[in-house]
């Protein structure tokens, strides 16, 4: 073991201790006493190492009342129950504050261990480390105060690591986003391009509903017991969840199909937030869900009606609001007027936007790469700063 270091219980460092229930009627608008986070505000947006900003708040006669624990500023607080826990958000907060009975808090005892210092140690572990295995997962508190933890006794040394990870980690988040940027960049040149072909049309150019350039199938429901994860069957496509920068990938699988896309067919997503989403199939056969349709084209090449759809997505959206359920029906899709040049101005289109398109997916290739390098870097200085190798 490192000299000055040792290893401890995180119990025997920090007070670990749940939210309270409050009812709604004693939750005001932000400007309170006491800010109060719920674990909707665990997935607010933006860098990790980001604070957690108030949103709502009580005040203190209404905690006095409750009786509710008041977290002091820099704890470090987490979803404990459900789903949430797979979101793997932790934040520290800048005030004093108040917490629901979903949220977890662990509050360091300021002798034993920096609260940057702790925040930096869970944020190198997943939430789900810490959950049963229940059916609906949840994080006890004893199982927290028994995490052993490994630090060096004096504040001074736990600080000047935070220091080194502050630098670091900042350093890394400024360079993912940059990388971000990069693709949203390279991704806005390939879409203004396609935009631009369609508004900028030829004199010999024709305008015809798509019905009359393709077939369209509408996908069926296939109930959760006929499909499978397990590769039995035929691929079964349940919505855009299932896309890919422009080819779908499968995850389930069905020995029941029902509707079938095939190889060269559009999907378009017609029903869900995701209303008007698409991709193009390179699969022989696959089964589709009733959240999409297959275009099918007839009369004309389906890289050109595949690049006329991508620019669509606005207009399909526009169509489903204002709906309980967003969706676009057989019609919509049917009765969209396409621009069409002649075959020759078509193929030398089509040879460009693929063209284009290629050098997009191998920029999103490289980018996922880099990103994919920032995150392992990350990991590796949490566990070197919590190895004493920093």
């Amino acid at each position: 073991m490192r000299e000055g270091w040792y290893k401890a219980r995180l119990g025997e460092l920090a007070t670990v201790q749940s939210g309270s229930g409050f009812p709604t009627k004693y939750q005001g608008e932000a400007g309170q006493a006491i800010p109060f986070y719920k674990v909707s505000d665990m997935n607010i947006t933006g860098n990790e190492l980001a604070m957690i900003h108030e949103n709502n708040s009580v005040t203190e006669d209404v905690r006095k009342t409750l009786g509710a624990f008041l977290f002091p500023k820099g704890s470090v607080i987490f979803p404990k129950i459900g789903g949430a826990i797979a979101t793997n958000k932790k934040r520290l907060t800048t005030r004093d504050c108040c917490v629901d009975n979903n949220v977890m808090g662990v509050v360091p005892l300021a002798d034993k261990i920096d609260s940057d210092f702790l925040y930096y140690f869970l944020l190198r572990h997943d939430l789900s480390e810490f959950a049963n295995k229940a059916h609906l997962p949840s994080i006890k508190k004893t199982v927290v105060e028994d995490w052993p933890i490994f630090l060096p006794r004096a504040i001074s040394e736990q600080k000047r690591i935070v220091g080194v990870l502050d630098e670091a980690l900042n350093a890394i988040a400024a360079a993912k986003a940059n990388t971000k940027k990069n693709f949203q960049n390279a991704r806005a040149l390939f879409e203004s391009h396609l935009q631009s072909v369609f508004t900028n049309r030829g004199e010999r150019w024709k305008r015809k509903p798509l019905g009359e350039l393709c077939e369209l199938i509408s996908g069926q429901h296939i109930d959760a017991k006929d499909y499978n994860t397990d590769s039995r069957g035929v691929g079964y496509l349940t919505g855009p969840s299932d896309f890919g920068f422009m080819n779908p990938v499968v995850t389930k699988w069905t020995e029941h199909p029902k509707r079938m896309a095939r190889k060269g067919d559009i999907l378009i997503t017609v029903k869900g937030s995701g209303v008007g989403k698409i991709n193009l199939s390179d699969i022989e056969e696959v089964a589709i869900s009733r959240q999409l349709m297959a275009v099918r084209a007839t009369a004309s090449d389906v890289q050109y009606l595949y690049a006329f759809l991508s620019t669509k997505f606005d207009y399909f959206q526009s169509l489903s609001n204002g709906a309980a359920i967003p969706g676009i029906s057989r019609p919509d899709v049917l009765n969209l007027i396409c621009p069409l040049p002649p075959p020759d101005e078509e193929q030398a289109i089509v040879e460009k936007i693929l063209a284009m398109s290629e050098e997009t997916q191998r920029l999103e290739s490289v980018f996922e790469r880099k990103l994919a390098a920032l995150e392992a870097l990350g990991k590796s200085l949490l566990h070197q700063a919590f190895s004493g190798q920093l």
